[in-house]
């Protein structure tokens, strides 16, 4: 079967490439108000800006974040390990070797799992550090196809001088992230690299279309692995342990926690009581373990027994049983045992990575909102502050915008001055945002 690749027409940039780079020059100096920036693509200015802000280097090569043995234990687990032959079939049909291109396939942090396609091309894409194992998100490389479609959950196209790091730039590249097809959460990102050939209309439809076709495949997979497992055995407490490959609680702008767990059988998703996600936020944050007495005030409050505790870790160890017999919390001191992920633990990850606009729309709204638990309310205090901290310390001007529009953000007197500072002088913002500082001054 003859390449999809060999034949695509070139495909040009919005502007000379020449222009592009003497652009990034000026960005790269800190000039931001440089008028040639202005003439760069608004999504290509938008991801340079943000790897400026957070210092990334224009040059160097990406970090390797997997061992060799560590990469494959990984990757063997991942979702996307049982479509790899899909997505060979649809991107590199025939001899992969002498297609021209490079097909990468990365998961949500942007780490690459996989990287195939043509010899020579992987040998050389190589040499700037395009390789299983290497970390290609935004926080690292800049601007790039896998690393931009991850931070906009959208598909990209980038091409050569558009890339921020410069070792970058003699290549092209077209990526597409994958998400799961019932949370929609995303799974990892599909990469083709190459020269002009991997950036033309039909690239990007084709990787695109490979994206839609791996989410369809791991539905029909789900429904199929459902349909033949034995009635009730999707409660069955007997499940081993090893069973759970990812779980994650959702506390964010939820008064009831929602608990995703991903398991051999697929993916189970409950909403929990409003005490059990306390607790089971409490044992996510406090991942050393807690003692009976510690665990009942930050639940319950100062001077509460541990009496009024234990019957709810019963009920909660039955629940969590039933779905995830490894997350079952131990006792003595009350624990974890098996990897739990929260959606407010990501966002501060997030901010600490300098992905503020990521972390931003990671964030709906306030931990557990209506909780009045003291461990809950100082948490959330946590995160808040966490958010706020970052927004007037480091955010840049488009996203401590989109931050006053959030509820935090709308009564965040400091970020709207610090917004209004940074607006030109002719907006037509500026006028909202005085209004609503006046506002807040006189409440």
């Amino acid at each position: 079967m003859p390449s999809p690749w060999s034949s695509s027409r070139d495909a040009s940039p919005e502007v000379s490439r020449l222009l592009i780079e003497r652009a990034h020059e000026e960005l790269v100096a800190g000039n931001l108000d440089d008028r040639r920036l202005q003439q760069v693509r608004p999504l290509v200015r938008a991801s340079w800006e943000r790897a400026w802000q957070r210092r990334v280097g224009a040059e160097g090569l990406p970090p390797l974040d997997f061992s060799e043995d560590a990469l494959e234990a990984y990757r063997t687990g991942h979702p996307l390990a049982g479509v790899m032959d899909l997505i060979r079939s649809l991107l590199l049909p025939g001899s992969a070797e002498d297609s021209g291109v490079v097909v990468a396939v990365g998961d949500h942090a942007g780490r690459l799992l996989w990287v195939e396609g043509d010899l020579r091309q992987r040998v050389l894409s190589g040499e700037m550090g395009f390789v299983a194992g290497a970390n290609w998100s935004e926080q690292t490389v800049g601007t790039s196809a896998p690393g931009t479609a991850l931070a906009l959950g959208e598909s990209v196209q980038i091409h050569h001088a558009e890339h921020y790091n410069r070792l970058v730039q003699p290549w092209s590249c077209t990526a597409a992230p994958v998400f799961d097809p019932e949370t929609r959460r995303i799974l990892g990102v599909i990469d083709v690299t190459g020269g002009a050939e991997a950036v033309t209309p039909q690239a990007r439809m084709l990787v695109d279309a490979t994206a839609r076709a791996v989410e369809s495949e791991l539905l029909v997979a789900r429904l199929r692995a459902r349909s033949e497992a034995p009635r009730g055995s999707e409660r069955s407490p007997r499940r081993s342990p090893r069973d759970t490959r990812h779980a994650r609680l959702q506390v964010l702008a939820r008064d009831r926690a929602r608990l995703e767990v991903d398991s051999a059988e697929g993916e189970t998703t409950i909403e929990l009581s409003a005490r059990h996600a306390e607790i089971l936020l409490m044992l996510a944050v406090h991942r050393q373990g807690l003692s009976a007495e510690r665990l009942s005030e930050l639940v319950y409050g100062e001077g509460a027994s541990p009496d009024t505790l234990r019957p709810e870790m019963v009920r909660l160890r039955r629940v969590l049983e039933r779905v995830s017999p490894d997350l079952a919390p131990q006792s003595r001191p009350y624990r974890l045992t098996a990897p739990l992920e929260t959606d407010a633990q990501n966002v501060l990850s997030l901010l600490d990575r300098g992905a503020h606009r990521v972390a931003l729309s990671a964030y709906p709204g306030a931990v557990l909102p209506e909780s009045a638990s003291p461990g809950v309310e100082e948490f959330r205090e946590t995160v808040r502050a966490a958010l706020h901290e970052v927004m007037v310390s480091e955010a840049s001007l488009d996203v401590l915008l989109a931050y006053a529009e959030i509820p935090e953000g709308q009564n965040d007197a400091e970020a709207l001055r610090l917004a209004l500072e940074m607006l030109p002088a002719r907006s037509p913002r500026r006028s909202g945002l005085v209004a609503r500082i006046e506002r807040l001054d006189v409440e």
